[in-house]
Order: C-alpha cells, then structure tokens, then sequence
C-alpha cells in the first residue's frame, strides 16, 4: 500500500494535533485569583464539576496588608452575610457553552454583590467577566492556574 505525499502529510498532523482539537482544557482544578485594585494575589479558588455544572470554593485567602485570611463576607445578604470568606462558594451554576462556561453566577465577596458569568480558558490562564445585564457591563479578571 501506498500513501500519497499530501495524504501522509496530513495523516501525521492529525496524529500529531489529534489530541488538542479532541478536548479544550477545563476550568477544573485549583487557581489563584488577583485583587483588581493593586494587582496582588488575593486568594486561591477550587473550581470543581457538579454534575455537569461548574462550582468553585474559596480554599484560602493569601494573606497581604488590608485583607485578613479570616475575613468575613460583611456585605452579603441571606445566609452568606458574616460568614467566613473561607470555603464559601463564589461561582455556581456554570455550563459548558461551546469553548465558554456561562449561565451561573459570581459572588464578589468585597461588595456582596452577585453577577452573571462567564469564563474562558486561555492555556494556564482562565478570564473571568462578571457582568451585569449584558456581558459589556462588566468587568474582567485572569485567574491563573496553580500548579
């Protein structure tokens, strides 16, 4: 059997590339947040799979001047109101949306508000757009992944 030159050089790419256009990389996994106000690493979120449904948990705030690691979520409303920042899950309700997660929402901790979300991997980068209404009513942050 012979293979043509084109054919054979094909083949080899799809062999060599096969596993990149098979699956996109997930949000799955643990990733340190950055404070939109200085830049500084904030906290490390665990984003897990929940039946199909993204959620991710505060595993730790990182300590800096300003933010205690024990912090509470003074401005929240209903049963997140004072509770520890610590464990309490910030991103709910997120689906697989073509090479998008959307369709859940984002607890910001500093002001108690809640926003629609949605998410993009980007190689060991995941950005986060919280948003109100429309996704242009918002606002955008990388996360990076920990090893």
């Amino acid at each position: 059997m012979t293979i043509q030159p084109l054919a054979a050089a094909f083949l080899a790419i799809s062999l060599v590339t096969g596993n990149a256009w098979s699956g996109e990389a997930s949000p799955v996994g643990l990733w340190r947040t950055y404070d939109d106000k200085d830049g500084q690493a904030a906290s490390l979120v665990r984003i897990e799979d929940k039946g199909g449904m993204l959620e991710g948990r505060v595993i730790k705030i990182l300590p800096r001047p300003g933010h205690p690691a024990d912090a509470l979520c003074e401005k929240c409303e209903g049963v997140r109101k004072n509770q520890p920042v610590t464990g309490m899950t910030i991103l709910w309700g997120m689906r697989r949306d073509g090479g998008e997660y959307d369709g859940g929402e984002i607890l910001d901790p500093d002001n108690g508000n809640t926003y629609r979300c949605r998410m993009r991997v980007l190689g060991d980068k995941l950005d986060v757009r919280g948003y109100l209404g429309i996704s242009l009513f918002g606002r955008s942050q990388t996360w990076v992944r920990e090893p």
